[in-house]
């Protein structure tokens, strides 16, 4: 969404983000009305305070010559009446308010805190429905503030600000309704300080709006930097940065200090500013007002309710100075929220896509091209068939697209052209989780998360039985190591799996693809960085993983391709051969070149080849 330019663009933004979000209240619109109503309660019962003090005033302590003005059942009474009536009533208004904006407070409260838990929920949602090319643009940490820090701040201003000023607008419009029928020149005399309070908003508050739109672009590249640098805490210790990476967040954090020093001396100002045109409004309508009562036009209690009018008419114009840094803050953090929320997967089923049935796993790629940016090919006129249960093997120089192949099929990317065929339907026909459910995948950078074993292995299907966990493990060769951590399959792993080897996660990673049944497997550097032993209990889990199912193996090891039964060389992103070992070997192209060389040299550790 647009950015404002000025404070006259403030508002209409603000409503902008309101109405943006007004769908969720769908299912809070009774507390809402209710709570509105509170509030109608409240400016009733604030009205009715002040005329406690006048009539004790006016009929009690200086009643204006010739007498107060005749008034029902109050001019029965004797002074010592009136003087009790009043104190009652001033305190039974009082309470009564005290009740109404408590509960105009926890409802709004409540609905505010519902309302954006569940937009944080969907924002949370979205983003991982967003297609791998956004996630490889967008910073992971500035992501995390969106999701936590600027919905939480939305939360804290809907709660803080929004609502009180959503109160303060209906006292506003009581208070100037009855000023002007109480007397019409006090009135306008009182609003002649509107322009310069108008003057001096529009000045500092599209400051202070750009200051906070800074601070929170600031506060995201400061949080990427942390995760980035914690992410990869051990190669920062190896590399001795830890001096270098804290100078650059040092300095980051103190332009984002000095950003919010500036927001709230401009806020500060303006607050300041606000207070200086109360003051001379309160005033000219008190020199002006006693001179009323004085030449008895006015009555001194009068006097004394239009002087409480006016001060809680005014009270929403100080509100809004001393909460516009808040809002501010909070255009800002909607903003940044409806940006992802406006963002579109450009991976996503196509209107008329179908579940797909269970798939036999027969693959085809029919000239397939692939771009990441315009009119740079990664891929060029790929052609080839896989056949449920064969093995196909993908090798060549790094960076020449075989990960990007891959993930084609898996459907993190299109095509630029061409077709991806699973089971002679292209690929884009079928829904996309249906899909990627029967599609299994092991990585050389194994991902775990910070959960029990048994729960990393479930999630390749969180449906499977204890015994189905079981049986994954022991296919994964995993059984062993897990039954001697310290609670079993209940041990909960570190981040990312950080408290196992490599080895021993990449048996998890294993066994969580075994649970998931999958007729078509990927294979991406399954075992590069192991030591002999852990290579070779991978390489035996693999094998038995593989065991019919449509296989891609990706790897730089040519020991480990010779027993599939397809290789694909690729090279500039085209298959320049393609065949079995022997027939590659036999025509003494680039593969027979690139193997001769690397089983000609001794191998750093024992290898194991991949036999399916």
């Amino acid at each position: 969404m647009g950015r404002p330019s000025n404070v006259s663009d403030l508002g209409p933004r603000l409503r902008e983000i309101l109405h943006y979000f007004w769908p969720y209240t769908r299912n809070h619109r009774a507390t809402m009305v209710g709570a509105l109503l509170a509030i109608v309660a409240e400016v009733f019962l604030r009205l009715l305070e002040p005329w406690m003090l006048a009539l004790v005033i006016d009929y009690v302590i200086a009643p204006p010559k010739g007498g107060p003005k005749p008034l029902p059942v109050i001019s029965d009474m004797s002074p010592e009446q009136i003087l009790l009536f009043a104190s009652v009533g001033l305190v039974a208004s009082v309470g009564l308010r005290a009740l109404a904006v408590y509960a105009s407070t926890v409802g709004f409260a409540v609905v505010g805190n519902k309302v954006l838990t569940k937009v944080r929920a969907d924002l949370y949602q979205h983003l991982h429905s967003l297609s791998l090319s956004y996630h490889t643009r967008a910073r992971k940490g500035d992501l995390t503030v969106r999701v936590i820090g600027d919905i939480g701040l939305l939360k804290d201003v809907v709660v803080t600000a929004v609502l009180p000023l959503v109160g303060n607008l209906f006292i506003l419009i009581g208070m100037i309704s009855v000023l002007f029928f109480l007397n019409l020149k006090l009135t306008l005399l009182a609003m002649a300080t509107v322009p310069l309070f108008w003057l001096s908003t529009v000045r500092l508050t599209n400051r202070i709006h750009q200051v906070s739109r800074a601070q929170r672009r600031r506060e995201g590249s400061m949080a990427s930097s942390a995760a980035e640098s914690l992410g990869a805490i051990h190669v920062v210790q190896a590399l001795s940065l830890e001096g270098q990476f804290a100078e650059s967040f040092a300095g980051q954090n103190q332009k984002s200090s000095k950003q919010g020093v500036k927001g709230t001396r401009l806020a500060a100002r303006l607050e300041r500013s606000v207070d200086l045109l109360v003051a001379i409004s309160t005033a000219v309508v008190m020199y002006f007002g006693a001179r009323l009562v004085l030449d008895n036009s006015l009555t001194a209690g009068a006097l004394v309710v239009f002087l409480t009018y006016l001060k809680n008419a005014l009270k929403p114009v100080r509100d809004f100075a001393k909460y516009t840094a808040r809002l501010a803050k909070a255009v800002a953090a909607g903003e940044r929220v409806i940006d992802v929320f406006q963002q579109q997967p450009d991976i996503r089923d196509t209107p008329d896509a179908v579940p797909a049935p269970p798939l036999a796993g027969r693959v085809r790629l029919e000239d397939v091209s692939f771009e990441y940016e315009p009119g740079h090919p990664v891929l060029r006129g790929i052609e080839f068939e896989a056949e449920p249960g064969q093995v196909v093997a993908l090798v060549g120089p790094s960076g020449i697209g075989k990960s990007t192949l891959v993930n084609l099929i898996l459907r993190l990317y299109d095509p630029t052209s061409g077709r991806v065929l699973v089971d002679g339907r292209d690929i884009r026909d079928y829904t996309l989780e249906s899909v990627r459910t029967q599609i299994g995948v092991v990585l050389q950078d194994t991902l775990l998360f910070a959960a029990s074993v048994r729960e990393n292995i479930r999630y390749g299907r969180p449906d499977a039985t204890e015994a189905e966990v079981m049986a994954a493990a022991e296919l994964a060769n995993a059984s062993e190591f897990i039954r001697r951590l310290p609670d079993g399959f209940d041990t909960v792993i570190g981040e990312r799996g950080v408290t196992l080897s490599g080895g021993q996660r990449q048996r998890l990673s294993i066994a969580r693809t075994a649970i998931r049944r999958a007729p078509i497997l990927i294979l991406d550097e399954p075992t590069t960085g192991m030591d002999g032993e852990s290579s070779k209990l991978v390489t035996d889990a693999l094998n038995r993983l593989a065991d019919g199912r449509t296989t891609f193996l990706i790897t730089h090891d040519l020991r480990q391709v010779a027993h599939a039964d397809r290789i694909l060389f690729i090279e500039g992103g085209n298959v320049v051969e393609q065949g079995s070992h022997e027939d590659l070997v036999a025509r003494g192209g680039r593969y027979a070149t690139l193997y001769a060389l690397g089983t000609a040299l001794p191998p750093a550790r024992p290898t194991t080849e991949f036999v399916p």
